[in-house]
């Protein structure tokens, strides 16, 4: 059974994962650089890392082709979201379908919340 305490010490390890990664990389790159090196990070460490995997989106009875996608999805638990801009647009509730997720602001690094995970 996957607890909360599970989850938590998942975020833990994924935002010391980022941390690493911005101290090596430093600010300025593409998000695709970050997302790549966090990703081979995890992978590396025993992690089940799925990228840029497609979000389907529904409405009523339509199917959109939207090509929304997640950065990294780690362990098929957390999202990970990787942004090196300023204002960053959250990802709506209904489309986390219940994962938890981590918006990481490569540009700073800072834990703004307890929810969502936010470094910008």
């Amino acid at each position: 059974m996957i607890t909360q305490k599970v989850i938590n010490g998942l975020t833990y390890k994924i935002l010391g994962y980022a941390i690493e990664v911005h101290k090596g990389l430093g600010p300025g790159l593409l998000e695709r650089v970050y997302e790549k090196c966090m990703a081979h990070l995890l992978t590396e460490n025993g992690f089940k890392v799925s990228r840029q995997q497609i979000v389907p989106i529904e409405f009523k009875d339509l199917q959109l082709d939207c090509d929304l996608r997640l950065d990294i999805l780690v362990n098929d638990l957390i999202i990970v979201e990787l942004k090196t801009v300023e204002f960053i647009l959250i990802v709506p509730i209904f489309l986390r379908k219940g994962k938890k997720l981590l918006l990481l602001n490569i540009s700073r690094i800072y834990l703004k919340d307890t929810n969502v995970a936010y470094c910008g």
